[in-house]
């Protein structure tokens, strides 16, 4: 059975003490987290090694990114054996921004991928057209294409073991949100898309996220779409009674 999972990114947000404080006040409140819904937290690169000892084990904690690289001479990057020697056990990857702004490719996100998979990291896969290619009737080709050449190499057993995030990148840090036929729609279609190219039990194991606008008002009716099975969450995330709504609206 797939995994109720609400995951906030925090990108490029919080000073260390704000980012404590956060984290200190969804502590606080760890007794309303509902059973069976899984907590995850991507903070800034330098402050997952302390967050991810101060939150175990009621949260988890991602990474925004990392290199598709185990190690040598990238200057500036992470490698995914770093994070799991420090108990970070989630990554996301093939975020929008990052397609956008630091020109990763399906290759690159697929890359990224496989160096998760190797060193026991769960990746946050993401995908998402942009508004001109809803409007021009290619968004489910889009994500389709993403889906395929980032993921369909894998086995059925290693595919198992990714959390798949649609976020539309209309929809991102925008104020708009993809109504709840918008974000069904694309949600049985990823699912149906899986069963497909492998079968119904991969397609049932796999958890698909909402991403794009999520707050605390229009949580508790994207999360009660049949296949939406929660959300990563960005602006969101970062005020403690926001995200504790969202969480809660997941059960």
């Amino acid at each position: 059975m797939r995994k109720k999972i609400v995951a906030g990114n925090w990108k490029m947000n919080k000073t260390w003490p704000e980012a404590q404080a956060l984290v200190n006040a969804l502590m606080d409140k760890k007794n309303l987290i509902p059973a069976g819904v899984q907590v995850i937290i991507a903070p800034p690169a330098p402050y997952l090694q302390p967050l991810s000892e101060a939150a175990a084990p009621t949260l988890a904690v991602a990474s925004q990114n990392c290199s598709q690289h185990d190690g040598g001479a990238y200057t500036g990057e992470i490698s995914p054996g770093m994070l799991s020697s420090i108990h970070v056990n989630h990554s996301i990857i093939g975020h929008s921004e990052r397609r956008q702004f630091y020109g990763e490719t399906n290759e690159i996100v697929r890359a990224k991928v496989d160096a998760c998979l190797r060193h026991g990291i769960t990746p946050i896969f993401c995908c998402g057209e942009l508004l001109s290619e809803r409007n021009a009737g290619e968004h489910f080709n889009t994500v389709a294409a993403q889906v395929k050449e980032a993921l369909f190499h894998l086995s059925a057993e290693a595919l198992s073991k990714v959390v798949i995030a649609y976020e539309p990148v209309w929809a991102i840090g925008t104020g708009v949100t993809a109504t709840n036929e918008q974000a069904e729609e694309m949600h049985s279609f990823i699912r149906a898309f899986l069963v497909k190219n492998y079968n119904q039990d991969v397609a049932d194991s796999i958890s698909i996220l909402y991403g794009g606008s999520v707050n605390a008002a229009n949580a508790a009716e994207l999360f009660a779409c049949p296949n939406v099975d929660g959300g990563l969450v960005g602006g969101a995330s970062l005020k403690a009674d926001d995200f504790m709504t969202i969480i809660q609206a997941a059960q």
